[in-house]
């Protein structure tokens, strides 16, 4: 019979919540969590389940995989799977991440599932099978069945459909085939025409991608009168990253008091941003966040005042679907505070 592997975090590894979402991975032979579910339609028989807290695996990614990837050399496994994630999104780029690694390393063929707003779909939907998923874990047994459907048809050497007709986030792979009907396009154009003037439900064969666009504001009129707040995608946070923000995919941010500084201390505070050398944040916080300079030009009477908070995230692999929620959760304090302007940091 067929060997498949599984991988899933702490929660659904039965170890705990958000308190141990900072253990190292291990694993565990046979059949725990969700993989008892797998098990009952799977093609292969799950030997092995693989178990990491979302938090170990998105800060140190690299010690995390590699110990992951340690842990199955030799174990036979011919096809691997994670998840489902739903819509969490530490747990779904932990997913993406890890079965990348594997169809790298090993050669074998991956399969997750991840709800439509899980920053591991835009991530990692191109390496891999990623099924739509619910966004909650009351859907488990419908995403478990999605995954068990199309990885049986790996298993089982059967073609694998469109992404329509599977189930799964579109891998931007184009390939020709046949149409049973024998249509041509420009029946199937003039059709979609009529239907369209008629006012009548019809399906493009190439839909256009939908951009926010997003308008300019108006210039603040007066400067020197001005309410003026900071946001930050460059990480930075205090020393002990009190919100758990994670290195890349954020999906957390913080706010924090600087209503009695003129400057962040390093020591003080630090970068926890994935995507540059931390060093010169780390040791001078304000070439990330300028608060130092804010504060002078405030006394100078540059601009009216500073919000007394700055705000702080990550901004790489972050999506925009989880960039917009957080920016919703900020303004709520802006508003309150009568915040003018805000300026965007840039890294």
């Amino acid at each position: 019979m067929k060997k498949a592997i599984l991988y899933i975090n702490q929660f659904f590894g039965q170890i705990g919540g958000e308190e141990q979402a900072g253990i190292e991975p291990q694993i565990h032979e046979g059949l725990v969590g969700p993989a008892m579910e797998y098990a009952k339609n799977l093609d292969a028989e799950i030997t092995h389940t693989v178990i990491c807290g979302d938090n170990y695996m998105g800060t140190n990614t690299e010690k995390a995989v590699e110990t992951i990837l340690g842990m199955l050399e030799g174990k036979e496994m011919d096809i691997f799977l994670a998840g489902p994630a739903f819509q969490a999104g530490r747990y779904g780029v932990a997913c993406g991440t890890i079965c990348k690694a594997v169809k790298e390393r090993f050669g074998v063929p991956v399969v997750t599932s991840m709800n439509v707003e899980n920053p591991g779909v835009e991530m990692f939907k191109k390496e891999m099978y990623i099924l739509k998923g619910g966004n909650i874990a009351a859907k488990m047994r419908k995403d478990v069945k999605a995954v068990v459907d199309i990885a049986n048809k790996i298993l089982n050497g059967e073609e694998i459909g469109s992404a329509d007709e599977e189930g799964y986030f579109p891998r931007g792979i184009r390939r020709q085939v046949w149409r049973k009907d024998g249509k041509p396009a420009s029946e199937r154009m003039v059709e979609m025409l009529v239907k369209k003037l008629n006012g009548e439900p019809f399906e493009t064969e190439l839909p256009m991608p939908k951009l926010d666009r997003v308008p300019i504001a108006p210039a603040v009129k007066d400067l020197t009168k001005a309410r003026i707040a900071l946001v930050t995608t460059g990480g930075i946070v205090p020393v002990d990253n009190p919100d758990h923000i994670q290195s890349a995919s954020a999906t957390r941010w913080g706010r924090y008091d600087i209503s009695s500084m003129d400057a962040l201390k390093g020591g003080e505070f630090k970068t926890i941003h994935a995507g540059f050398d931390p060093a010169a944040a780390d040791a001078d916080p304000n070439v990330i966040t300028p608060i130092d300079a804010l504060k002078v030009l405030e006394k100078e009477g540059v601009y009216g005042s500073l919000h007394p908070y700055f705000y702080s995230t990550v901004g790489t692999g972050t999506t925009e679907a989880e960039a917009s929620r957080m920016a919703k959760e900020m303004i709520p304090y802006f508003q309150e505070d009568n915040v003018d302007a805000v300026i965007m940091v840039s890294t």
